[in-house]
């Protein structure tokens, strides 16, 4: 929610400031008034926190509270960050109006003056303040190349003719014209540009008429009147209009130098009065907030009392809505017969102890009609001698729990509705003890309810069963560990299409015309049968015409949410039911697109950059991420995609309907903005939004970057899609931004505004080119994404770098990292990168010993060496071996790239040596004998192996005993293997065994096939022989009953003709 990650982003701000020195506090308040700040958001902190675990008798009161507490907090924030900034950059206003001004005044100046005839790079300072936008660099780059090339030409041309009607009548001798040339340089041209083009992007044809006159006429002006050239009667005329024409664009010159005088004086009397504004602001806000603490205070106190804001959620009272829902009416079941069959299974099989059955799975899923379904099967009737079915929902109460089982078990009587709890209790134990009974518990949401009914169901060994259906599987795995849970999955796309044809047309045919439109819709609700449903009786109650079957299918999403706002309530309950701490985590999800695939590792580095997890003594930010992460994904909420080979979540993402539940929130709470292509900024409240997401196209409209400046106050800006093909406009003004992801948008020159987002922490951006090193102005820079959108030479990294000490990860497209001690920069002025984690894909990177010690705490390293045809390779410059002195490094890559030209191999392969806590290994082309196997078989934490590209030369590989004892993914790739000899000892934990191009390789070793944990093995492009091997391993382990070993054979190229009917099922 809003107000919590507002409270906590200002707490961390407050302890940031607090830390510095005495005299390092850019904030007018002494230490004991920030204390005292800092002392009521904490205790706003702990209330908002507490009030989580509670529900609201009040839901109005409870927002109005909260939105006070959100608004107040951001707009200290806004004040304080604002401040923090001025200190860095006090005068930029009046700095880059001196700076025009100043440009102004070289016009004003002779036209033969040094300033108009000097080089263009003596300006570039200029475009440092003011970069053109991407949309116009073509349009410019055009025009001045006109006029830096053609049109001097041309000018040259038409000087030379007017100056020819001149000579016949005045004295001016044939070698002016020669000194007319310099007057002309296009760097006249270029100085009126740059002080034009950031005034105006509207007037460009005027603007480049004005340069022609701006050239013409102080080029005759100065041969004309300062050279006393006389012109005949006929040339009065002209001579005076060119004079007059020069002298009035001085004026206009010189009036707008006068007006930039002034404006500077302006911002500097504004600023000093903006600084005393924010200051009385900050007062005042401090005492807003001391009320709100006051009034969070009787809030507390009466709920003390028990009559508070909030109730607690011990046993509250609830209603039976779901139960009466879900008990009325029979549900049209598609695509769940398997799920049908194994539920039923498990509920009659032989066992005889009372087993608790779970089936968990995301909201509309499904969950609660599989179990209705199964519960009204006829044979379960006959199976069982009582049945209940109750459902628990998030407001529950104990006493409606035990209600409904004796009402559904057919036990209740009149006279039990005025018993207390104990005793209804009682009587629900007592009518199913020595009766086999079957109980379900639908949609329960803490484990409160089943500690308090546990109690209930006896146990007599006559093959009782209760069945728990729950969101959240961490629910499931408490009521009982030891029995497998039942992951509900989404429809295929026949059965989604078969559910909305029986929603819609019962036991009829759908019209021929309406099938492939209806398949589309069918496709579109994503599986979900909730989904599905909710559009099938929308399309049920509407015309059957293809018009309007074509509509539902383009508007699908908003369909869903104006035909029934119960699919998204329903969606909403796991929103609804989420702690303070996921709230904005799960409204993050809405800034991504729909149906995209979220890397984890952006995901957790865009949660730690924006300021609203909450610091952990035990925890840096990142673990606390995927902590919060994995709760998410236990309860249905986000779903995960891909693992990678270790098992950890690799991508993830979320249901287009949990998607729309977080933006419809987040938009909702002033957490975020959304806009898509055709989307509209232009709503009002636009300052107070503290994030922007924005799909690319939306860029290439006008209208699009007015809006944008509104908002003014933006902590985040992304954009987020498709990688745009044209340049765009970008607005980068925000001052107090946190996270910048414009990694969709191609830039051509360096983006100079980013060095004035003092606050940003992410910086996600494309461009074919270094960085500049004042990136080491951004203190508080913690991730940067670096890609270039062409292949070329690779940057080189500013050293300046090595002064960042808050970095944590740095991701390149391939870019060189200079040596720290090999630089201009003394070695006092870098420091330790404490916090940095991740460094990838880094070519030519010397780890040395100093080096590796600026980096103590690295756990991902991506490296990279190129090896040219010709050169001999000297291996102890880079210092491999140095790596070991890496000791929390857990994922190394070293990548060697040999020229496809070389025909020698290595004399000398490196020297290697690693770190015990190393987790993922990937080596490319180091040429390693076989036997440096026993290095890397010695770590005691491996557990992904990748060798690729001759990563190992030679024939035979036999491992040594007692090693890789903790491997679970081998993969080999590209090698001259062809003997390999290993037992099922040597790799103890493989899971996985991945083998590709191998084409030497004649046999798999039939050994392997005995290990115990093997799930799978993969050959893609192998011999005949060992894909028959494989084939054999497979055969050999089904005939001793072990149907768990996959075998996937893939013959893409060399062998796939001639062997194509060997390939395994």
């Amino acid at each position: 929610m809003a107000a919590y990650a507002a409270v906590v982003s200002l707490q961390q701000i407050l302890n940031t400031v607090l830390d510095q020195p005495d005299d390092g506090s850019p904030i007018f308040l002494n230490k004991f008034q920030l204390q005292s700040l800092r002392e009521k958001v904490s205790f706003l902190l702990d209330f908002l926190e507490d009030s989580s675990s509670h529900k609201a008798n009040n839901q109005s009161a409870q927002e109005s509270l909260e939105k006070k507490i959100r608004d107040v907090v951001c707009a200290a924030e806004d004040v304080i960050e604002s401040k923090i900034r001025e200190k860095v950059y006090p005068v930029e206003d009046q700095s880059r109006i001196q700076d025009s001004a100043n440009v102004v005044e070289d016009l004003t100046e002779s036209p033969t003056s040094s300033k108009l005839t000097a080089e263009p790079e003596s300006n570039r300072s200029f475009w440092d303040q003011y970069p053109i936008f991407p949309a116009f660099f073509f349009v410019h780059l055009l025009i001045f190349i006109l006029v830096g090339r053609l049109i001097p030409a041309a000018i040259q041309k038409v000087m030379v003719i007017l100056i020819q009607l001149i000579l016949p009548v005045t004295n001016v001798r044939p070698f002016t014209l020669r000194a007319l040339t310099p007057v002309c340089s296009q760097n006249v041209i270029f100085v009126v540009v740059q002080v034009l083009i950031p005034f105006t992007v509207q007037i460009c044809l005027p603007m480049y008429i004005l340069n022609l006159v701006s050239v013409l006429v102080p080029a005759l002006v100065h041969v004309a009147v300062l050279k006393g050239v006389s012109f005949a009667a006929p040339h009065v005329q002209l001579r005076e209009i060119l004079v007059r024409a020069w002298f009035s664009l001085i004026q206009q010159v010189l009036s707008l130098k006068h007006k930039l005088d002034d404006r500077t004086g302006q911002v500097s009397l504004s600023a000093k009065d903006d600084s005393e504004q924010e200051d009385q602001e900050l007062l005042r806000l401090m005492e807003e907030i001391i009320s709100i603490t006051k009034e969070v205070i009787k809030v507390k106190d009466t709920f003390g009392a028990g009559e508070g804001l909030w109730h607690s959620n011990v046993l509250p009272g609830a209603s039976l809505s779901r139960r009466d829902s879900g008990a009325v009416g029979k549900n049209v079941v598609v695509g769940f017969d398997r799920d049908l069959e194994e539920i039923k299974n498990r509920w009659i099989d032989d066992s005889s102890k009372l087993e608790i059955i779970s089936i968990v799975g995301m909201g509309g899923i499904g969950k609660t009609t599989l179990a209705r379904q199964v519960y009204d099967d006829p044979y379960i009737i006959y199976h069982f001698d009582a049945r209940g079915w109750v459902a628990v929902s998030q407001e529950y109460s104990l006493r409606q729990v035990l209600l409904g089982l004796l009402d559904s078990t057919k036990m209740l009587t009149e006279e039990m509705q005025d018993e207390s709890d104990e005793r209804l209790a009682e009587f629900l134990y007592k009518c199913l003890k020595g009766r086999r009974y079957l109980i379900v518990m639908d949609d329960i949401w803490d484990t409160d309810i089943w500690d308090a009914v546990r109690r209930l169901f006896p146990d007599d060994n006559n093959g009782s069963r209760v069945l728990l259906t729950t969101r959240l599987s961490d629910i499931a795995v408490y009521a009982n560990s030891s029995s497998r849970l039942h992951q509900m999955r989404f429809l295929k796309e026949d059965d989604s299409w078969n559910l909305l044809c029986k929603k819609v047309f019962g036991e009829k045919d759908c019209p021929p015309e309406l099938e492939d439109v209806g398949r589309e819709i069918a496709r579109n609700c994503g599986g979900l049968p909730l989904a599905i449903v909710v559009i099938g009786g929308l399309l049920y109650k509407d015309s059957r015409t293809w018009r309007n079957w074509r509509s539902v299918a383009e508007n699908l999403n908003s369909i869903v949410t104006k035909a029934d706002e119960q699919c998204l309530e329903i969606l909403g309950l796991s929103y609804n039911r989420l702690p303070r701490r996921l709230k904005p985590c799960f409204l993050y999800m809405g800034v991504f697109p729909e149906d995209s695939e979220i890397p984890v590792s952006k995901l957790i580095n865009l949660w730690a950059a924006e300021g609203f997890l909450k610091p952990s003594t035990s925890k840096n930010l990142e673990e606390l991420a995927e902590e919060y992460l994995k709760d998410l994904i236990e309860r249905s909420l986000i779903l995960v995609r891909k693992r990678s080979c270790n098992g950890k979540i690799k991508t993830c993402n979320i249901h287009d309907l949990l998607r729309d539940v977080c933006v419809r929130n987040a938009q909702k709470e002033n957490f975020l903005h959304v806009v898509n292509w055709d989307g509209d900024l232009t709503q009002e409240g636009n300052r107070s939004r503290r994030r922007l997401s924005i799909h690319p196209d939306a860029l290439y409209a006008n209208a699009t970057h007015h809006s944008i400046r509104s908002y003014s106050h933006a902590r985040s800006f992304l954009c987020t899609g498709k990688r745009l093909t044209y340049p765009s406009l970008v607005y980068l003004g925000f001052r107090l931004l946190r996270v910048l992801d414009i990694i969709v948008i191609h830039f051509y020159e360096f983006p100079r505004d980013i060095i004035r987002l003092f606050h940003l922490r992410y910086l996600g951006f494309t461009y074919n080119g270094p960085l500049p090193p004042s990136i080491s102005e951004l203190r508080n820079l913690q991730t940067i994404v670096h890609h270039n959108w062409t292949f070329g030479k690779y940057p080189l990294l500013p050293i300046e770098i090595w002064t960042m000490p808050n970095l944590r990860h740095l991701y390149f497209m391939p870019s060189c990292l200079p040596d720290p001690f090999g630089g201009k920069i003394l070695a006092n002025d870098f420091v330790v990168l404490e916090n940095l984690q991740t460094l990838l894909d880094i070519r030519n990177f010397r780890c040395s010993k100093a080096i590796l010690k600026r980096i103590p705490n690295l756990k991902k390293l991506g490296i990279s060496y190129d090896v040219p045809s010709q050169a001999y390779v000297d291996w102890s410059e880079f210092e491999l071996e140095s790596l070991v002195n890496l000791h929390q490094l857990e994922t190394l890559k070293i990548i060697i790239k040999n020229d496809p030209y070389r025909t020698s191999k290595f004399v000398n392969p490196p020297q290697l040596a690693f770190p015990q806590k190393l987790k993922r290994l990937t080596l490319s082309g180091c040429g390693l004998p076989w036997e440096s196997m026993t290095i890397i078989g010695s770590l005691p934490n491996l557990q992904v192996l990748k060798l690729k590209k001759d990563a190992c030369r030679g024939q035979e590989w036999e491992p040594v005993e007692e090693q890789f004892c903790q491997l679970k993914y081998l993969l080999l790739e590209e090698l001259d293997l062809v003997q390999w000899r290993t037992s099922e000892t040597h790799f103890p934990c493989l899971q996985s065994l991945i083998i590709r191009s191998c084409f030497r390789l004649r046999e798999i070793p039939s050994a392997i096939g005995d290990i115990t944990t093997l799930e799978m093995i993969e050959l893609v492009d192998c011999h005949p022989s060992a894909v028959t091997s494989a084939k054999q391993i497979q055969e050999e382990q089904e005939s001793m009953a072990n149907e768990d070993l996959k075998v996937c054979i893939d013959l893409k190229r060399r062998f796939k003709d001639r062997f194509s009917s060997r390939i395994l099922r």
